[in-house]
């Protein structure tokens, strides 16, 4: 049944025999099912015992997902499992702190989520929380909060185009227009309101995320979650930053890098970030978040 640019092997010593039919459409699954129940029945081998063969099959990328996302299917992530397993106390510990080091944050900073919706309010049309579909840990979608930066009703188009020509080209996020005006530049964007920019620029239209923390959807610190827009342009190795970590309101890209660096450099900082995560690295940038807020260095 494989062809020489299919993989075959275990996928369970002696047990689970894996095939990956490269180069197949998830819409010929019936049909790839029903050639591999023929042709095991037809082996002389096997006899009767090909009744007791069971299959599944599992694509990748799915689209079941919605908006290019993909719901991880842990039948081909075994070693996240393992993972998991194996890191259970620190994850735990981590979700500890996540919670905790929110609910300060939200004590901490209370006055300005009582003076930032008041100004939002007094200055622009529209409601104080901006809610976004965004993806979060093993490609599954939340929703994300912030304080409303933009102008209500604003369109997202021009975004999804800078940000997936920024992923193509491979781009740093500063600068302007290009020669042919058509690059839409974060820096010069029309849709932010006055205090949006304020707002932007010291990273307070963040605060509402302390609350996606405690519900669970994100962490205190993680690679920032991509909007599914994005994901039609991610490149396979893009998708790590998604399967293997929980997105954070705060990361090596935010204290290292921000909108100085290209998409790419981002991702290759969340990478790092996933490689060596331990609980003294998130309380390091926790640490030095704060700095970076006060600088305002790369923000836009």
């Amino acid at each position: 049944m494989t062809r020489e640019v299919d993989i075959k092997g275990w996928y369970r010593h002696n047990h689970v025999l894996g095939v990956i039919f490269t180069e197949t459409p998830e819409s010929a699954a019936d049909e790839l099912r029903a050639k591999v129940l023929s042709s095991l029945s037809a082996q002389d081998a096997l006899g009767s015992r090909a009744e007791g063969v069971k299959l599944s099959f599992h694509a990748f990328p799915s689209a079941s997902g919605g908006g290019g996302a993909i719901p991880v299917d842990f039948n081909l992530y075994p070693d996240l499992k393992r993972r998991d397993e194996v890191k259970k106390r620190p994850l735990s510990v981590k979700r500890a702190v996540d919670v905790a080091g929110s609910l300060f944050g939200i004590l901490l900073f209370s006055p300005f989520f009582v003076a930032v919706p008041v100004i939002i309010k007094l200055t622009s049309r529209g409601p104080v929380l901006y809610r976004q579909k965004r993806i979060g840990e093993f490609g599954r979608e939340f929703t994300f909060l912030k304080f409303r930066s933009m102008h209500d009703g604003a369109d997202d188009k021009p975004h999804s185009e800078y940000v997936k020509r920024l992923i193509r080209e491979d781009k740093a996020y500063s600068g302007a227009l290009d020669r042919d005006g058509q690059v839409f530049k974060i820096k010069n964007d029309p849709r932010i309101t006055p205090i949006g920019k304020f707002l932007r620029k010291t990273s307070l239209d963040e605060l509402p995320q302390f609350f996606n923390v405690l519900r669970g959807d994100m962490s205190l610190v993680g690679p920032r979650p991509p909007i599914p827009y994005e994901l039609e342009d991610y490149g396979l190795w893009h998708w790590r930053r998604v399967i293997e970590a929980k997105p954070g309101v705060t990361g090596l890209w935010q204290v290292m890098g921000r909108s100085m660096t290209s998409y790419n450099d981002m991702v290759r900082l969340d990478l790092r970030y996933i490689e060596g995560w331990s609980i003294w690295l998130d309380i390091k940038i926790i640490l030095l978040t704060p700095f970076s807020m006060l600088s305002s260095r790369g923000a836009y």
